[in-house]
Formats: C-alpha cells, structure tokens, sequence
C-alpha cells in the first residue's frame, strides 16, 4: 500500500499534464507575462486556467487611470468567487510612463492596486503580444486604454467593453457574473 505523501506525489505528477493540456488557447497563445516591477513572471496557464478573469490595457498618465480603484474594489468584491484581474500596461495610446517603476508607482502606491499586473506590452496591431492577439480574434481590439476583456473559465471572450464602461457598470457585473457562474 502507497504512503500518502507518496499517493499525493503520484496524483500531483499524474495530474500535472492535464491541467496544462486544460490550459485555452487565449492563455496558451502567451505563455508568460513578465510581472509589473518583479524578477518574477506570470504563467498565464498556471495563475489563470479555469478561472473567470478580467483582462484590461492600461496607462498610467490617461484619463481613465481613476479605473484603478474602480478595479481593485471589483477585483476585492469578487476575488472570494474566483475572479483574477490582469492589468497589462501600454503605451500603445502614448500614455504610458516611459519608466516601469513610475508605472508600479501608479499602480501599488497611488491606487493600492493588489491584482497581477504585467511589464507593459503592445495590445494592438500586428505587433500584439499573444494574449491581445487572441482577445482581438474572439472580440475586437481596444481602442484605447483601459479596455476591458471579461473572459469565463473555459478562455472564451464573454463579452468586452470600452475604456468609458466604468468598473462598476452593471453590464460589466453581469457579465463577471456570468463568468463565475461557469462550471
């Protein structure tokens, strides 16, 4: 008879493949993130398979940089049902900060951010990075900065919404909804 530890050693080896092959081709397609101001880097299939996630391209020096708190308070609310949040910066609009430590800044200090952000990355055209390439092809791409991507567990776009759709609009919530309710 196995001892447990040696039985979870077995499971935890055996399942490992799965997990990865359960991983959608919208987190596949990137791999990893270089996370925000860290040696560290976000493994998209890891952190983020089979939980409903918010994704949105931001800027620090935009209009809609305020939408920080609006998506900490959401992320906050909702992150007990399983929701993540990544917030991947871009200069994309020229409203980035040329330096990812004012970004950080930004970010953790002035808004108390606690949710994955990413370096920043370009989000739109040819030269997309993966992920947006993949959030463009199931829905459209942004248009500006702090577009937002609600994608359910299964790595399907369930619905996107523009940089004036504030965090706490009540089409944003039913679509997060709707994402936590998947099985």
């Amino acid at each position: 008879m196995l001892s447990r530890t040696v039985a979870i050693s077995l499971l935890c080896l055996l399942s490992a493949p799965v997990l990865a092959a359960d991983c959608p081709p919208l987190l596949k397609a990137q791999g990893e993130l270089q996370q925000l101001r860290s040696k560290e880097r976000i493994d998209l299939c890891q952190r983020f398979a089979g939980k409903p996630l918010l994704v949105v391209n931001t800027a620090s020096r935009c209009g809609f940089t305020p939408q920080f708190k609006g998506l900490e308070a959401l992320y906050q609310r909702y992150k007990g049902q399983g929701l993540e949040v990544l917030g991947v910066p871009s200069d994309d609009f020229r409203q980035e900060a040329d330096d990812s430590a004012e970004t950080a800044k930004v970010c953790f200090i002035d808004y108390g951010v606690t949710f994955a952000m990413s370096e920043p990355q370009v989000v739109s055209g040819e030269a997309a990075a993966p992920l947006f390439r993949e959030l463009a092809a199931q829905s459209s791409a942004p248009r500006w900065n702090f577009y937002k991507y609600v994608v359910g567990r299964d790595g399907k776009v369930i619905a996107s919404f523009s940089s004036l759709t504030k965090p706490d609009d009540a089409a944003l919530i039913e679509a997060i909804d709707k994402a936590i309710a998947q099985p």
